[in-house]
């Protein structure tokens, strides 16, 4: 009896084993055979990734059937199948590879059928380079409309960069009813955030040691209102900048709209004792300060400044320069010297968004003709200055000819940049990561993987301030409670 039993296991193991075979006998062998690389989307070839990133899925378009073969060192690891030219690859199966493919090249090689190809061609394959270097395991940013259309339905959310899971951290449609921006981190920390809501209502939003509080800056220190955001390494101190931002539309040409700032100022604000603190020079009405970032240590503070002008009528002669002051946080007091470390004078155009490196040795910016909103100047580009040596690094295999490359961040480890770029289709912002390898060389960017490729070319939002965080963001349910109206 037993032996019957086993016999009968056996067979049927056999005919599932066949099962699974006729499952995958759709795996077919292409007629032709190309010299010329697929065209893919998103473009993955030759780029550089982290260890530790989504599958990089991809498609072919007008394509009934696509398969690739992806190889390690010669031999054979992952093979795929998809319709309508879709390769999904399984999450299990791409994180186990990875795990051996750290600091080594992957080949993919891709087949496909199509009306004009109905036996098929295999492409010549392309390499796909993956860093020692992990990325961090989680971004946030903020999804919206066109900015002068609609910020109804926007929210933050954050994205896990290993797999592809999306959550809200806080939407005004769910939590509240207002525009949502500026959010940011200290040191790269998920415990801690603030944003802005604004409104009648609205505030600073912050979260900070456990604690979910609102602050209305208009009604303290200065009573300014308080815009871009850089906390301190520390996380005791955030610097802001106070923007009384305008926009003008154009009536002619291909650009839309202009933003730009009417006044700007610097101040400092102190979580501990809930203190505003400002200096003098960053105070006036001659110059516009903005774009306020720390160096690693706490000790610089790097900002974007430009003389005033009379806008909207002298807004293309508006140019800013990038500037630094020392700062010492024992008696949160700026040094006497400022710094000139991007000139708009000498070298011409206009520099947004100081970021710096996690080493403190690189300052990443966007450069644009004039202005100081980027993201709507299809010139916009990112540089790099070597602090160094003062001197800059080509990052031009970072930028798109013909879009705006504009807001950009570090992951905490400075190999890794997130950049919002318009190279799509020129009116969305979508989330592409680049490389920094240790020898300062750039390389190539590739786009935010979807576990269906064709996930940024439906969904009708930007992808709006990316920021590294080092876990996924929760906050308390409360904070929906902060904007219910006052008795």
């Amino acid at each position: 009896m037993q032996l019957y039993i086993r016999y009968v296991v056996n067979r049927l193991l056999i005919v599932l084993g066949l099962i699974l075979i006729a499952g995958c006998s759709r795996w077919e062998t292409p007629g032709a055979v190309s010299d010329v690389e697929p065209l893919i989307f998103p473009d993955y070839k030759e780029v550089t990734i982290p260890c530790n990133i989504a599958p990089l899925n991809f498609m072919i378009e007008g394509v009934s059937r696509i398969q690739t073969v992806i190889s390690l060192d010669g031999a054979e690891l992952i093979r795929v199948s998809g319709k309508e030219g879709v390769i999904a690859i399984p999450l299990k199966k791409w994180s186990a590879m990875m795990e051996s493919a750290q600091g080594k090249v992957l080949e993919f090689e891709v087949s496909a059928w199509s009306e004009e190809n109905p036996e098929g061609v295999k492409y010549a394959p392309f390499k796909v380079n993956v860093a020692d270097d992990a990325i961090d395991p989680w971004v946030a940013y903020r999804l919206i409309e066109p900015g002068y259309k609609s910020w109804r339905q926007l929210g933050l959310y954050q994205r896990n960069l290993s797999t592809f899971e999306e959550r809200a951290i806080v939407t005004n449609t769910t939590d509240i009813e207002t525009c949502l921006n500026c959010h940011h981190f200290p040191a790269y920390s998920a415990g801690s955030m603030m944003f802005h809501a604004r409104g009648s209502n609205g505030g600073t939003i912050l979260y900070h040691n456990g604690e979910l509080s609102k602050i209305k800056f208009n009604e303290i220190g200065p009573k300014k209102n308080t815009t871009y955001p850089a906390w301190h390494p520390d996380g005791w101190m955030i610097a802001f900048s106070s923007n009384n931002t305008r926009q003008s539309f154009y009536v002619h040409g291909e650009k839309p709209i202009e933003v730009y700032d009417y006044t700007s100022d610097l101040l400092l604000y102190d979580t501990q004792t809930g203190e505003v603190h400002v200096d003098p020079r960053f105070m006036t009405e001659e110059t516009l300060e903005t774009f306020p970032a720390w160096s690693p240590d706490g000790r610089t503070l790097y900002y974007a400044a430009s003389d005033r002008k009379n806008v909207p009528a002298e807004v293309e002669q508006l140019h800013y320069h990038i500037l630094s002051v020392p700062f010492d946080p024992s008696n949160r007091t700026f040094g006497e010297k400022i710094d000139t470390l991007y000139n708009a004078h000498k070298s011409g155009g206009s520099a947004s968004y100081p970021r710096i490196s996690a080493d403190g040795r690189y300052l990443l910016y966007t450069w644009s003709e004039y202005g100081t909103f980027p993201v709507w100047h299809q010139e916009a580009d990112l540089k790099m200055i070597d602090l160094t040596t003062g001197e800059h690094v080509d990052v031009s295999v970072w930028n798109d000819p013909d879009e705006a490359d504009s807001y950009h961040s570090w992951s905490s480890d400075g190999r890794w940049v997130a950049i919002g770029s318009r190279r799509l289709d020129g009116r969305y912002t979508r989330l592409y990561f680049a490389y920094l390898d240790r020898d300062g060389k750039a390389h190539k960017p590739f786009l935010l993987p979807q576990e269906d490729p064709r996930h940024d070319l439906w969904r009708l939002k930007s992808y709006n301030v990316p920021e590294f965080v080092d876990a996924e963001v929760v906050l308390p349910d409360s904070v929906a409670g902060l904007f219910e109206p006052e008795k």
